[in-house]
């Protein structure tokens, strides 16, 4: 077991011993090939303890003692493949778990070495997630292992590597998993109706744990949400080729965000769905403890891929890198259906806490009542609960208040100064540290009404009762009730003007701490939201904002905004215009039904009529006549040569 932890102590890249390793020189074919001599000795004679030794010696060579450059080296490579595949593939009553375990310990530190192409690694994998249920435990443990590992390379790689494409398998691969998230959340959610109550019991203290698939979905997402939102382009290189690797990069990130965010948003619709059908299954059971379910129910859903997962998507997808047309008109569909499932089951549950005390008041009509009315009659029956919010206090980040504190004790020559600022409030209350206390009255604490010391000041604080120092306190002292202050800005100010007595104790040179509110009292501090109702208000967010992204439609080009005075010109807004059959659009030949005025005053704004889309039906009308400015009336007479016609006045 030396080597066992010998290899444990490797797999840091902290620690000196990770480079004494990676510095050695790589051992020689012969001695890998004694290696799997010993092993298949030990397999005929059943030698555990020296199987499990070899297994961890495999381990270490593999991952820092041996390269498979020559022909021989890759047949030893084979053999000892050979090898762990048996004793992966063994039947569960001829191997112990721990052999099993460093089994899928050796063959994940050798992946790279065992299965040298891309195509073979994508087969291995694509053999652990398909048949990894079915065939055989090994299997799965194996995949897991993989999985956990290149989890923990990507975490590693977070901000972009060369490795990336090496950790990151392919759209098949995600798929599979995807899948096998998706079935585990539903299993998970489906065992709060079908276990036994002590089973439930256990099930509620093991989560949230992420299982390895949901772990190497997080660290995909992740990683890609991190290269595409935190990392910004190098400002010192300006060159066009900089300049457009790092747009294409940015590109083909937003192309591989876009297709996963599909497929988890696919999935959490499955899983929300499994969800309300197993709420709706507990309502109306007859489970002795389908109460204590029911409230335990949210804590099984967090450790599902809608708590895993889906809270970090919609987060991210609030950023202004990908608040995109092409993320909107994609997801836009699935949000909905996302924010419908979600209300909807947030709805069921809140709905069943006045049930709860119905059913215990008339346990003789509960049963009856459950079969006549379905979840979505009751909640129709509720008239007092419109919405999933009602009732609920949405949570301000205010509410909880602002502490605002020295250090403790203060020293001397000590000056502190700081503003809070909270929007919207008509008044702040501060509430002080019943510790609060400085050496002599002068060494004052200063509050002002406003955002800097120039504002109105509201009160002054300093001093002791305890005996040192100044003996005394400015005015009543260190206030023991609410001090109110108006508006919504508070100004601190404290200097520590004396040195501090050798007889002074800390207690006497405090300091101060005070906290700024808001409310009257904290009583309205809330403690947060369900989870289902924060998932629901967060979807509906992201839902609205892709659809303001919908409305507005495509950003104006640089062409728009370089014609922008061509196209305000009532010239251009006089002419019909047609689309030709290449895609180009030129101003219309044949006069069309025109119900505009025959006349556009140039000078003044031009308003469409209210039914300028709905032509006339019959004879065509003449085009309106443009009424140019006088200016431009002047110079195409000096250029035709035709002088402006002369009106006599006729003489009666």
């Amino acid at each position: 077991m030396c080597i066992h932890q010998l290899n444990l102590l490797a797999a840091s890249n902290n620690l000196p011993i990770t480079n004494f390793l990676g510095k050695q020189h790589p051992i020689e074919a012969h001695h890998l090939s004694s290696i799997c001599d010993i092993m298949e000795k030990a397999m005929v004679n059943g030698d555990t303890c020296i199987i499990r030794c070899i297994l961890v010696v495999f381990q270490v060579v593999f991952k820092f003692f041996f390269s498979p450059q020559t022909e021989r080296n890759r047949d030893i490579v084979r053999r000892s493949g050979l090898l762990l595949w048996q004793l992966l593939m063994a039947p569960r009553d001829q191997i112990c778990s721990e052999i099993q375990k460093e089994v899928c310990l050796a063959i994940s530190s050798g992946l790279n070495i065992l299965y040298p192409g891309e195509a073979e690694i994508n087969n291995l994998l694509k053999l652990v997630l398909t048949e990894g249920e079915n065939r055989n435990s090994g299997l799965s443990q194996l995949r897991d292992v993989i999985l956990t590992n290149l989890a923990e390379q990507l975490q590693n790689n977070r901000f972009g590597s060369e490795d990336d494409d090496h950790y990151r398998l392919n759209d098949e691969l995600l798929h599979y998993i995807l899948k096998i998230v998706v079935r585990e959340s539903c299993v998970l959610i489906t065992k709060c109706q079908t276990v036994s109550k002590d089973d439930f019991q256990r099930l509620l203290s093991t989560v949230p744990a992420a299982s390895s698939c949901l772990r190497y979905l997080m660290a995909v997402q992740n990683h890609l949400l991190s290269n595409t939102i935190l990392i910004k382009p190098d400002e010192n290189d300006d060159s066009d080729s900089s300049l457009q690797g790092e747009t294409l990069k940015v590109q083909e990130l937003k192309t591989s965000i876009l297709s996963l965010a599909t497929q988890i948003l696919t999935g959490c619709d499955e899983v929300l769905e499994m969800l309300q059908q197993v709420t709706t299954a507990l309502i109306n059971s007859d489970i002795s403890d389908r109460e204590q379910r029911l409230k335990g129910l949210e804590q099984i859903t967090k450790a599902t891929m809608l708590g895993h997962l889906l809270p970090v998507l919609l987060t991210s997808l609030m950023h202004p890198n990908l608040q995109t047309l092409t993320m909107a008109d994609a997801l836009m569909p699935q949000l909905v259906q996302l924010v419908l499932y979600t209300s909807q089951t947030a709805l069921l549950l809140k709905t069943q806490s006045p049930v709860f005390s119905e059913l215990n008041s008339s346990p003789g009509c509960a049963s009856e009542q459950k079969g006549k009315l379905l979840p979505d009659e009751r909640m129709l029956e509720e008239k007092e609960e419109p919405g999933f919010l009602t009732g609920l206090k949405i949570p301000a980040p205010w509410a909880a208040g602002k502490t605002v504190e020295t250090v403790h004790p203060v020293r001397d020559n000590y000056k502190f100064k700081e503003t809070v600022h909270i929007p919207g409030a008509r008044c702040l209350y501060l509430r002080f540290d019943n510790r609060c206390s400085s050496q002599y009255d002068y060494d004052k604490l200063v509050i002002y009404a406003g955002p800097n010391t120039n504002s109105r000041k509201v009160a002054e604080y300093g001093g002791n009762t305890l005996g040192y120092g100044s003996r005394s306190v400015l005015g009543t002292g260190w206030p023991k009730d609410l001090v109110k202050v108006e508006g919504d800005t508070v100004t601190f100010s404290f200097e520590m003007r004396s040195g501090r007595e050798h007889n002074t104790p800390d207690k006497a040179m405090w300091g101060f701490a005070c906290t700024v509110r808001a409310q009257e009292s904290s009583e309205d501090v809330s403690g947060g939201l369900p989870f289902l109702v924060d998932l629901a208000l967060g979807l509906s967010v992201l839902a609205c904002s892709m659809l303001r992204i919908l409305y507005n439609g495509p950003e104006i080009t640089k062409d728009e905004e370089t014609c922008q005075e061509l196209l305000r010109s009532k010239l251009l807004q006089r002419c019909q215009w047609q689309v030709e059959a290449n895609g180009v659009i030129s101003p219309a030949l044949t006069p069309s039904p025109s119900p505009l005025p025959l006349t556009i005053d140039e000078d003044r704004e031009f308003t469409y009529p209210s039914d300028v889309l709905v032509p006339p039906v019959g004879h065509y009308f003449d085009l309106p006549r443009i009424r140019l400015p006088p200016g431009i009336m002047i110079k195409l007479r000096e250029i035709s040569g035709r002088a402006r016609p002369q009106f006599r006045p006729s003489i009666k």
